[in-house]
């Protein structure tokens, strides 16, 4: 009986111990829960301080003033723009400016050059035989005092001889005006300096297809044939 007292004592005591155990393991946990919680809502404004949560309105104004400013920007960019366009505007009006000036100065100048030009062909074609006929003004003096005396002259060989001197004289002066005869006796005949105005039978066989007589003398300025002389031509 004593034993089995005994027995149940001691599984009593177990029991006790075990449960008490338990108990003390739970009260453990639980405080290691608590202790575990609060440390996390102590660390917990720290990490909202580190890294704050943003909030909506914050998020809206964040946003609205980041559009103002991008706003802002683009605004200017378009001033800055609008700026550039009338600067250029500008710039091109007055180049324009400039080359209208530049034409209208280029035909004023043209308009007096043409017209000073003309003017001076108009003066030029008046005085051009000016120093021409100052050079024939000597010969006609020439004829004037051979006229006077031709009617009291008495020696005719004395008037030939003042005749060819003043023909001679004449023919100097077209010379040097660069005028000259065209040869005519006795030539071959050439329809670039010639004119033929008959022919008729060559007196001899050397004679044909030259010049036999010359109706009309011809002459050249220079190199040009300023009359065709009239020839008449064997055949």
């Amino acid at each position: 009986m004593a034993k089995k007292l005994y027995n149940f004592v001691r599984q009593i005591k177990i029991y006790h111990d075990m449960s008490k155990k338990k108990v003390t393991e739970e009260t453990k946990k639980k405080d290691e829960k608590i202790d575990n919680k609060t440390q996390q809502e102590k660390n917990k404004p720290q990490e909202e301080k580190n890294n704050p949560k943003p909030h909506p309105e914050n998020d809206q104004e964040i946003n609205a003033q980041e559009s103002v400013a991008e706003d802002k920007s683009g605004d200017e960019k378009c001033q800055e723009a609008v700026q550039d366009a009338i600067d250029e505007k500008e710039l091109l009006k007055r180049q324009l400016e400039d080359l209208n000036d530049k034409h209208l100065r280029l035909i004023a100048e043209y308009d007096n050059f043409r017209k000073r030009t003309l003017k001076e062909k108009m003066e030029l074609s008046k005085s051009a035989g000016e120093s021409i006929l100052l050079g024939l003004l000597p010969v006609i003096d020439d004829f004037d005092r051979a006229l006077d005396h031709l009617d009291s002259a008495s020696d005719l060989k004395a008037v030939k001889e003042g005749i060819d001197l003043i023909y001679n004289k004449f023919k100097n002066f077209l010379k040097q005006q660069g005028v000259s005869e065209i040869e005519t006796k006795e030539q071959e005949f050439d329809s670039e300096t010639h004119e033929a105005i008959t022919k008729i039978p060559a007196p001899s066989e050397e004679l044909k297809g030259k010049i036999i007589d010359c109706v009309q003398k011809g002459y050249k300025l220079n190199d040009k044939v300023i009359r065709y002389p009239k020839v008449v031509v064997g055949e």
